[in-house]
């Protein structure tokens, strides 16, 4: 027999592995290009956490506030895991890059049920 609370925990994998990715996203990339622009900074504030929060596909989150299909959805996990990756190896030295790297191969393999629930044509 299964043990429920290891199919939840299992369940939540992703979810976990992907806002621990978007977090360093929301932190490093900012932090980044303020190097260079404050209002770049502020625009990848805006694109990393704004986005994401006003787009979403139906079924996939609670609350919608723009229904897009899932590949935007997966476009954005895309572009937070870029963002998370790029920034760390412009910021921190090569261990923690690594380390953020490692963790954004991890969410994206993790995703793939989700992303093939989010571009499936059953509604």
């Amino acid at each position: 027999m299964a043990d429920p609370d290891a199919a939840a925990a299992g369940a939540r994998l992703p979810d976990v592995l992907r806002f621990l990715t978007e977090l360093i996203a929301w932190i490093a990339a900012p932090w980044a290009l303020a190097r260079h622009s404050l209002l770049l900074s502020a625009a990848a504030l805006l694109l990393l956490i704004g986005l994401p929060t006003v787009l979403a596909t139906p079924g996939d989150k609670k609350q919608v506030i723009v229904a897009v299909p899932g590949q935007v959805t997966i476009a954005l996990v895309l572009l937070q895991a870029v963002a998370a990756v790029a920034a760390s190896w412009a910021l921190w030295p090569a261990w923690a890059a690594t380390a953020v790297t490692l963790l954004a191969a991890a969410c994206l393999v993790a995703e793939q049920p989700r992303w093939r629930r989010l571009t499936s044509t059953r509604r």
